[in-house]
């Protein structure tokens, strides 16, 4: 029982982890846009 419920635990990290990856990635995305409306001249040069 105790090795079900610890192959659970662990899928369960394993199923959310990419989440995390894929909100942290969209977050970053949205603030470097808010950055490059904010001061064009920083997205110029990038």
């Amino acid at each position: 029982m105790e090795t079900i419920l610890r192959l659970a635990k662990t899928k369960k990290k394993w199923w959310l982890s990419p989440i995390i990856v894929m909100a942290f990635i969209l977050g970053s995305a949205i603030v470097i846009a808010q950055i490059s409306a904010q001061s064009p001249f920083l997205s110029a040069m990038f």
